[in-house]
């Protein structure tokens, strides 16, 4: 149902439904986009964070994090990049990528830490999980995560 076929009812409710539900209809239009990446076989669901702001937000405050779900950061230029762990309470393994797809290292980090934890080569990209799921599924350095192509191609695009 359109805005303007719901509004007009609303509005007869009164205005702080209204506003209400307009508020909430644009939460909905904001949500978070995903990726479906796979590494060796093993299907995962990456929540992107694309802008400084979403990757400055990263899995802060979150008290869950589902067995196959992720946060993929996507970064401006392939770099050394560092990640850590202020504000978030799960335990979490990031995995550095590379241009090309590539793991380049993997580390476990500790809730609530500011230690960084860095790429020991350029990474365009880092995938976290929950802390432990590469090192369960036999996942390290020079495996390569498929899907992100498609992540690749929309940045082209523009977001």
């Amino acid at each position: 149902m359109g805005v303007r076929a719901i509004l007009p009812a609303l509005t007869r409710l009164g205005a702080g439904l209204a506003a209400t539900w307009l508020l909430l209809s644009a939460g909905v239009a904001a949500a978070a986009e995903w990726v479906d990446l796979s590494i060796r076989g093993h299907a995962l669901r990456a929540e992107l964070a694309i802008t400084p702001a979403e990757r400055s937000r990263g899995l802060m405050h979150r008290t869950r994090l589902p067995m196959q779900e992720g946060m993929l950061f996507v970064f401006e230029a392939p770099a050394l990049q560092g990640m850590w762990m202020a504000n978030t309470v799960i335990p979490l393994s990031v995995a550095f990528i590379d241009l090309r797809g590539v793991i380049i290292n993997i580390a476990d980090m500790e809730p609530l830490s500011e230690q960084v934890h860095t790429s020991t080569a350029p990474a365009a990209y880092a995938l976290e999980m929950n802390r432990g799921w590469f090192a369960a599924r036999g996942i390290g350095p020079g495996d390569r995560v498929d899907g992100l192509e498609a992540v690749a191609r929309r940045m082209r695009q523009g977001k």
